[in-house]
């Protein structure tokens, strides 16, 4: 992430699980259909791992 990224300007995030439950941020974007179309170019999970589209603030999220 750069200088300029702010979580005022990009509050949807993209957070990749595995299946040992660690997370790991993807991205930042400025809407939650943004964030959605990047993680449909992603294909298929492998095994257990999941992305999901959250709100930075926490709460909204969802598993793809």
């Amino acid at each position: 992430m750069g200088a300029g990224d702010s979580g005022a300007a990009r509050p949807w995030v993209i957070v990749r699980e595995d299946d040992n439950g660690n997370r790991y941020r993807v991205g930042r974007y400025a809407t939650r259909d943004e964030a959605e179309r990047v993680v449909s170019r992603f294909g298929p999970a492998g095994r257990r791992q999941i992305y999901r589209v959250e709100h930075a603030g926490g709460g909204d999220a969802n598993p793809v």
